[in-house]
């Protein structure tokens, strides 16, 4: 039993000490720039909608789209993933899009706030949108 241990603490030293080749990220929200959104919704139907955003640098990375919804509110902010290194060039006009479908199940209109960073007192600020609900076919 006493080698069994010996040899199990031997293992994890060795493979502690070997050098970590796999890069580290950190994430972040990233600012909307604009957005594509209809002017109105027909309820039961499919909308796409457009998010731009830029990537700061050659170590962003799109990672995924937050998304919160409460009743007919929705909050979207782009997330991104963004790689630990030290050769990194700042990309202010690398410019990125995401589109994602929207479903609509409600009537009455929906709030659409996208991130759009902080203001001077930390304070979270939105590019808004109110979208109106039809029932049309």
């Amino acid at each position: 039993m006493k080698k069994v241990f010996s040899l199990l603490a031997l293992v994890f030293l060795l493979g502690a000490c070997t050098p970590d080749d796999n890069p580290h990220y950190t994430f972040e929200l990233t600012k909307i720039e604009s957005v594509e959104i209809p002017t109105e919704f027909t309820l039961g139907q499919t909308y796409p909608i457009t998010v731009h955003f830029k990537l700061a640098t050659s170590c962003h990375y799109f990672n995924q789209l937050y998304y919160e919804k409460y009743l007919n509110e929705r909050t979207i902010a782009v997330e991104t993933a963004v790689e630990e290194r030290n050769n990194c060039i700042e990309t202010p006009n690398d410019e990125a899009e995401y589109t994602f479908n929207f479903y609509v199940t409600s009537n009455g209109s929906y709030k659409f706030k996208f991130y759009q960073g902080k203001d001077e007192n930390n304070v979270d600020v939105f590019l808004e949108y109110e979208v109106p609900v039809t029932n049309k076919k």
